[in-house]
């Protein structure tokens, strides 16, 4: 461990449209934020080639070249953006200590915690290669049906997560064929009757995904087998989405903050507030619902205010003893 302590204002945990934009308005707010970009710097927007929904880019821009665009800005007004990520954090004290790399111990006012939450993906060698082609697989129906419009995609999954996003590319996509790895969905009742009665999603159930087929750059089909017959076959599809599940990155918060049954930080409704005072979350690390790079951003704004707001608070607390 360092023989030093670091004394930060405002600490932001984590980078992407979350961090970024909270690192922007503390750093006009004058709190000196220092931002650790984290294992996967920008975040999950980094794998996304082209990003079109985000308001203000008018031809649209990748994934990548606005993470950079957005960490340009912090640092323009002052954001000390690093390298590193957080492996330990203590915050059962008054001061909010968090450790970095296992080496560097930051003593922190306020932490604003935007560590994102990782897609679940099958592992295969195949989906992995075209998922950082940028080809054909994503998992986020959202944030990339738009580029499969009148195409043929599959879709794994069988949770309520899944049946919506099906739902949502049934809308674009000129068919849709749902793979679901049980005898049966997970999903809740309505839902599972919503996609059987989209009529351009084929639900295939009990079958598991062998491979992803391309030609080495696109996807051009999906290799499925049939769990109870062991018939193994194609599907033509231009896309392959996953929809398995999201984990989030909050695992070293577990003993400090409230948590759901999944992981995902559990805030202060309206706010970007835990359950521990001086420090908020913003971001795919507390949506489970949204998760869009527009809804990250705003939620990094309310933390830069949340935390601007509870330190003025403190300062006055301070003011009014020394007046007294």
């Amino acid at each position: 461990m360092s023989d030093t302590i670091e004394k930060i204002k405002c600490l932001i945990i984590g980078s992407g449209p979350a961090g970024y934009t909270a690192a922007i308005y503390a750093a006009r707010a004058n709190m000196n934020p220092v931002l650790y970009q984290g294992m996967q710097p920008g975040g999950q927007l980094t794998t996304t080639n082209e990003v079109e929904n985000f308001p203000g880019y008018v031809d649209g821009v990748t994934g990548p070249e606005m993470m950079i665009q957005l960490q340009q800005q912090a640092q323009r007004f002052g954001a000390d953006v690093r390298d590193g990520w957080a492996t330990k954090v203590d915050f059962s004290g008054d001061i909010h200590k968090v450790w970095i790399n296992d080496k560097i111990e930051l003593h922190c006012e306020t932490v604003i915690i935007s560590t994102g939450a990782s897609a679940k993906y099958l592992g295969l060698e195949s989906e992995q290669h075209y998922l950082k082609m940028g080809g054909g697989v994503s998992a986020c129906a959202v944030c990339d049906g738009f580029f499969y419009r009148n195409q043929e995609v599959v879709i794994v999954g069988a949770g309520d997560s899944a049946c919506e996003e099906a739902h949502y590319l049934s809308k674009l996509c000129s068919k849709v064929t749902m793979l679901v790895r049980s005898d049966k969905f997970r999903a809740s009742k309505i839902m599972e009757a919503r996609v059987r009665k989209t009529e351009n999603i084929s639900i295939l159930m009990n079958h598991d995904t062998v491979e992803i087929l391309g030609d080495g750059q696109v996807v051009n089909g999906v290799k499925a087998k049939n769990k109870t017959t062991g018939e193994i076959f194609d599907i033509p599809a231009t896309g392959f989405f996953a929809a398995i599940g999201h984990k989030p990155n909050t695992d070293i918060f577990r003993d400090y903050l409230t948590l759901d049954e999944t992981g995902y930080i559990i805030n202060v409704p309206g706010t970007s507030k835990t359950n521990v005072e001086g420090v908020f979350v913003a971001g795919d690390a507390a949506d489970h619902v949204y998760r869009q790079a527009i809804t990250a951003a705003g939620t990094g704004c309310m933390a830069a205010l949340d935390a601007e707001r509870y330190l003025a608070a403190k300062e006055s607390e301070v003011e009014e003893k020394v007046i007294s």
